[in-house]
């Protein structure tokens, strides 16, 4: 493990930094990717599954519900009573977008004063969903996975993909060799380029090969149904799955979850739509905060298989949005609207 799960201690985020008076602050897609810094999301992160350890921040009952025409929608939201943080994010997928040469993903955050009911500010959240995802990832990554780990299986080479794989190099700097595989069989140019001058990166056509041959895997697919065959993932393996996100979405085989050291973001949410609706009701698992909080009691047996059942809540989404409408107050940037009463 790295110095990034040994920081503990979230910082102090006085309230009276929040705007007051009567305007609504915005940050659009440009703004929120201008104030967006990976070291900064990491932190956020860590210290949301830091609040959701100690019960000190609330993740309240998600919606998640189809809509006609084949889209997603969803509402995650919570809050920090002791921060004066409260809200939400609304966010699904539209796959008719793609015809529009626009993104299917999308998401909007609200942060909403919890003295009054009235909004601070509006964000774009598709960006600080991704950042935050692929900081989370990198967290599971860096605590649960074994110290030697120096080849990753990434499935997917999309918006997902790519920052799983930036965040995972970043906190583990031995991970040199990476195999992808996509959902066509085809090899992605541009997934390659991005990554070419930091490991050796090549394109698998098969799955149970390219999972047998490395020490972590990541998975980030749409979810449709095991990408592999459980006897493939040899001992010590660990896994990160991003994907199961919805009722009836899974990436792994229900063997492995049988077999593995399951970890999660919250236990609820991911037995009613992570990979653990899969699993037996039963069946142990641990939050990644109760990880943090027991660092020094926390042991990897070096043979087991770890898996991290990555649902995302929506503590993750507010500790970077408040980060953000700080750092947007600092440095003067947004819109700011009159919000009257």
């Amino acid at each position: 493990m790295s110095e990034v799960g040994q920081q503990l201690e979230p910082p102090s985020h006085p309230t009276s930094s929040l705007p007051a008076g009567h305007d609504l602050l915005l940050l659009d897609k440009h703004q929120v990717e201008q104030l967006l810094g990976p070291q900064e999301v990491l932190s956020a992160v860590r210290e949301a599954f830091l609040l959701h350890g100690r019960r000190a921040g609330r993740v309240f009952p998600f919606i998640r519900e189809q809509l006609p025409g084949g889209a997603l929608f969803g509402i995650k939201a919570g809050d920090v009573p002791t921060d004066a943080l409260l809200g939400f994010k609304a966010a699904g997928f539209w796959p008719s977008n793609r015809q529009r040469g626009s993104e299917p993903h999308q998401a909007t955050i609200v942060l909403v004063d919890p003295s009054n009911g009235r909004p601070t500010c509006i964000l774009d959240g598709n960006a600080i969903t991704a950042q935050r995802t692929g900081a989370a990832g990198a967290l599971g990554l860096d605590l649960l996975a074994r110290p030697d780990s120096s080849r990753v299986c990434i499935f997917g080479a999309g918006v997902q993909a790519r920052a799983q794989l930036t965040f995972a190099l970043w906190v583990r700097p031995l991970l040199q060799h990476v195999t992808y595989l996509t959902s066509n069989q085809r090899p992605d140019a541009a997934f390659e380029a991005a990554f070419a001058d930091r490991c050796h990166i090549e394109h698998s056509r098969d799955p149970n090969a390219a999972v047998a041959a490395c020490d972590v895997v990541i998975t980030t697919t749409p979810g449709r149904g095991p990408l592999f065959d459980a006897r493939a993932v040899r001992p010590g393996t660990h896994l990160n799955c991003v994907g199961s996100d919805t009722r009836g979405k899974r990436e792994v085989p229900s063997e492995l979850l049988a077999g593995a050291r399951l970890f999660v973001d919250d236990r609820v949410q991911a037995r009613q739509i992570g990979e653990l609706q899969w699993a037996s009701p039963d069946l142990p698992c641990s939050e990644l905060g109760n990880v943090l909080l027991a660092m020094s009691s926390f042991e990897r047996h070096r043979d087991e298989i770890t898996l991290f059942d990555m649902t995302g809540i929506a503590l993750q989404d507010l500790t970077v949005a408040r980060n953000l409408l700080m750092g947007a107050l600092r440095e003067n940037v947004g819109t700011r609207l009159p919000w009257p009463w």
